[in-house]
Order: C-alpha cells, then sequence, then structure tokens
C-alpha cells in the first residue's frame, strides 16, 4: 500500500469483520522506528489461521481467492528490516479474553520506508463508519503524543451519535490541532 495509514484501515477493518467493541491503534515514532500496535476484543483467531494469515493465496474471502492486506504490510516491514508479528486467542480458546494484536515495525531509514500518510482520515473514516464501536488512537512521537478515546467523547457526548457531521468536523480538528502543536 501507499501509505501505512491504509495497512491500518485495512487492520482495523478485520478487527470490525471480527465483531471487535473495542480496537486500539497505537503508533509510537522515535528516531529510528514506527511500530504500530492494531488491538482488539474481537473473535481472534485460531493457530492455524494465524500461520496462514500472511499467506497472499490464503483468505476467508469469497470473492476472491487472495487476501493481501497483512501479506503487504508483511512485506512492507520486512523490506526495511522490520517484522510483523500477530497474537491471538480465539473466542473458543478463551471465552471471556479473547482478540487479536498485530504489531508491526518499520525502520524510517530505509529507502523502502513507506509514509505514514493521512493518519487522521484514517482514525476519523474509521470511528465514521463504525460510531457504535470504541477506538483508542495515540501516536507518540518524539516531540508529542497525539491521541482520541471515543469513549471519553461518549462522556461528553451523551447520546450524540459520533457519526453526526458536526462531531466528525471536531474529531478532524481536534487531531489536527494536536498534530500542528509544538513542545
Amino acid at each position: 500500500m501507499k501509505e501505512l495509514s491504509l495497512n491500518i484501515l485495512d487492520i482495523a477493518e478485520n478487527s470490525v469483520r471480527a465483531k471487535a467493541k473495542n480496537i486500539g491503534i497505537i503508533i509510537v515514532e522515535d528516531e529510528a522506528t514506527i511500530r504500530m500496535d492494531i488491538s482488539d476484543d474481537g473473535c481472534g483467531m485460531t493457530e492455524e489461521f494465524i500461520i496462514n494469515v500472511t499467506n497472499p493465496f490464503w483468505t476467508t474471502r469469497k470473492t476472491r481467492n487472495v487476501g493481501l492486506g497483512l501479506p503487504l504490510l508483511k512485506m512492507e516491514a520486512e523490506m526495511t528490516g522490520g517484522y510483523v508479528e500477530i497474537k491471538s486467542q480465539h473466542e473458543s480458546e478463551n471465552p471471556l479474553n479473547h482478540g487479536t494484536v498485530t504489531t508491526a515495525l518499520f525502520y524510517k531509514n530505509h529507502i523502502d520506508t513507506t509514509p505514514l500518510g493521512d493518519i487522521i482520515a484514517t482514525i476519523v473514516t474509521l470511528i465514521q463508519c463504525n460510531p457504535k464501536l470504541d477506538f483508542l488512537f495515540r501516536h507518540t512521537m518524539p516531540d508529542k503524543t497525539v491521541s482520541l478515546d471515543t469513549r471519553e467523547m461518549r462522556e461528553q457526548l451523551g447520546s450524540v451519535p459520533l457519526n453526526n457531521p458536526e462531531v466528525v468536523q471536531w474529531m478532524k480538528e481536534y487531531l489536527g490541532e494536536q498534530y500542528a502543536a509544538t513542545i
């Protein structure tokens, strides 16, 4: 993919399809690396599923015979010297504590490192299209941290839905102000 934010969108949509209620998107960036952790409390994956999920010619989709999201992420990370790691507990193995954590590490100084892209649009789109789910987004950089937690928003908004146009506009501006702020 052309932007890491699109990889994040793809993985988070997998979490939505896994019936997650809570999705965490944590990005930690330092001088040398970008680490992304996407976690959820969805149905989880079995050991067999985890083994196959990064194979581009294996998919659960009925519409086509390939699934490229995680295989592309893995390839992009490994091209920089990084990695992708998937940890999961399937609900059949652990009915009370199930879900998936996908971690990707990229080395920023490598020529093949994919840019982060429009992370604001990605986060806002995920929330706008899934207003009943809770998202925790945090992007930690050497000089600042940008964050948004829909649980905190719900406390303030009461019955106003997260996909209300004014709320969507506020989220864009709020995240944009945090990214623009200097410490």
